[in-house]
């Protein structure tokens, strides 16, 4: 007989009237609130791999009730089916040997704020429903207003809570921030006019057809987050209308090409004109951490009378620290910047916020009904695309004070120790090579045995048509080497990295594989980063015995088969 079996419950109402109330003494509170965290601190010490050992198919059968729960069970049974079914298989993503994506470790008093915000339940749409926390929100969203565009003392003062403007947004996260922000640019761009009264009024087909335009397109660098294409379907604007301009060796937008794009757009096809939404630049590109030449950049976008918007998702709060300020010169002359709480501020999944340089800029979307968010009411939810909306920015507004500028300075002096140390011990291996110029804390790279690494080397010097060939198809090789390499990494499990595909590597503009390392979490240190490359370097030589043949046969200088790549164990 199994003793352990969860404890079906009758149904009635007074006991379910007790669980939306606090228990009828706070020992009982308490006793589940240290079950809770005993629970999530055992998954933090708990030994083993960043993943656990189950299988996704294993996973697919744990989950596999078809029907919404009839009966009730005792909390305390459902926290031990969270403890064994889904905590024991979530990713460490907080391990410090989790180096492959901006979630990272948080510090641990998110764990309350996180209480707080599900025990207060604030709806921040209306006042109705959010009293104090509509203040904290106006207060946080003046505060990155001010580090971006700091436009001085009275000016704050005078619209920090002034319920008539709104300096930004405090969005879910960073795709409805980027959205946001261009969907404000596409109401600027085809404002009311005369008997036309504004795109968001009368369509696309209308607005294009009253200001004698054939199609409306948004320039972006190559580096730019998917979530700008996504919002250039949703506001009606076409993928294929999000123009991407190539980026130079550093992975920032090559402003030459933007330039003759621009000129290229603004030619007349007979009367047919092309409006230029918006040109936006990266403050911190999401595969190379690189920001864009944002001074430029906004000359270039506000001489083409374009809405120039700055993705700072990932970079944006670097620039509480002095000693990265300079990287984000011009950012104070974007029309708007959106950034991430949950990247660079260590805050849990998710929040974004978006700022605009003119407070008046989000009347162009804003919006009323009859019972709440009123015309001449102080909801917030009048100028958000989002309706309901949690009380999110208690965690970044927490973490700016129990953290300060101050103490994010020394978090950001560690993660470029530990993006200098990975590069350093990397660079001296021998068996890797280094493939951008870190900014913010992302370092890109790729696994090459030192006899391919130096064949390339003497081909690269010859120049010559013959080399040029040979050059690509060993690029292949260490391509399909980087991607069996990638998967061994996620067998072995000590360790991640992540993966992806770049055309703006010195090889350009042949792709390259590479291992991809974010290095924010202050719990990563050299002797870590050392383990991981040594483990790296060890699965790579075991790998690299199966493509050796294939290298050789490629470096013969009499090799006469064009195909032999198709030879290779594990081609691309």
């Amino acid at each position: 007989m199994n003793n352990n079996k969860p404890k079906e419950i009758k149904s009635n109402l007074e006991y379910l009237r007790k669980l939306f109330i606090m228990p009828d003494s706070p020992d009982k509170f308490i006793e589940f609130g240290h079950d809770l965290l005993e629970m999530i601190h055992e998954f933090f010490q708990e030994k083993g791999g960043i993943h656990s050992a189950i299988t996704l198919p294993e996973l697919s059968d744990i989950f596999d009730q078809t029907a919404v729960p009839a009966r009730p069970k005792l909390i305390k049974d459902v926290l031990s089916e969270i403890k064994d079914k889904i905590v024991r298989h979530s990713v460490k993503v907080g391990s410090p040997y989790y180096i492959g994506h901006m979630t990272s470790a948080i510090p641990y008093f998110m764990i309350l704020m996180e209480m707080i915000i599900a025990a207060l339940n604030q709806n921040q749409v209306k006042i109705e429903s959010a009293k104090a926390s509509s203040f904290v929100e106006r207060e946080i969203v003046a505060w990155l207003h001010r580090l971006i565009f700091n436009k001085g003392d009275k000016y704050y003062e005078k619209n920090i809570q002034n319920h008539r403007v709104a300096l930004g947004n405090v969005t879910s996260d960073g795709t409805l921030a980027n959205l946001t922000a261009l969907l404000v640019a596409r109401e600027k761009a085809f404002a009311p006019d005369g008997d036309f009264p504004g795109l968001r009024m009368a369509g696309m087909e209308r607005a294009l057809r009253h200001y004698g335009y054939s199609k409306a397109v948004i320039l972006v660098s190559k580096r730019g987050h998917y979530s700008i294409t996504k919002s250039a379907n949703l506001l009606g604007l076409g993928e294929e209308n999000v123009i991407s301009i190539a980026v130079d060796n550093d992975n920032r937008m090559d402003l030459m090409k933007l330039r003759n794009k621009i000129k290229d757009l603004q030619k007349k096809d007979g009367k047919r004109k092309i409006k230029i939404v918006s040109i936006i630049g990266i403050a911190g590109t999401t595969e190379t951490g690189s920001v864009d030449n944002l001074l430029e950049m906004a000359d270039i976008a506000h001489e083409a009378g374009a809405h120039f918007h700055v993705d700072a998702c990932w970079g944006g709060s670097a620039m509480l620290v002095d000693e990265y300020r300079h990287l984000f010169t011009g950012i104070e002359q974007a029309d708007s910047v959106t950034i991430d709480a949950h990247k660079l501020l260590y805050c849990p999944m998710s929040m974004g916020a978006v700022l605009f340089q003119d407070e008046r800029d989000l009347r162009y979307i804003r919006h009323s009904s009859q019972y709440v968010i009123r015309r001449n009411s102080v909801d917030t939810g009048r100028f958000t695309i989002e309706g309901s909306r949690p009380f999110s920015c208690l965690k970044p507004w927490a973490s700016l004070k129990i953290i300060g500028k101050e103490g994010f300075g020394l978090l950001f002096k560690q993660a470029q120790r530990s993006t200098d140390d990975l590069k350093m011990i990397l660079d001296n291996c021998g068996n890797f090579e280094t493939l951008n110029n870190p900014q913010l804390f992302i370092l890109i790279y790729r696994f090459i045995p030192g006899a391919a690494k130096n064949q390339l080397e003497i081909w690269k010097k010859d120049k010559s048509k013959d080399s040029e060939r040979k050059i690509r198809k060993v690029n292949n090789l260490i391509n399909g080497l980087n991607i069996k390499l990638h998967k061994a990494l996620r067998r072995d499990d000590t360790s991640f990295v992540s993966r992806t595909t770049m055309e703006s590597t010195p090889y350009r503009p042949q792709k390259i594989v590479v291992l991809r390392a974010v290095l924010i979490n202050p719990l990563t240190n050299r002797p870590i980063l050392e383990e991981i490359v040594s483990t790296q370097n060890r699965i790579g030589m075991k790998i690299w015995k199966e493509f050796k043949p294939v290298f050789y046969r490629i470096s013969d200088c009499n090799i006469q088969d064009p195909d032999i790549m198709g030879a290779a164990p594990y081609p691309v």
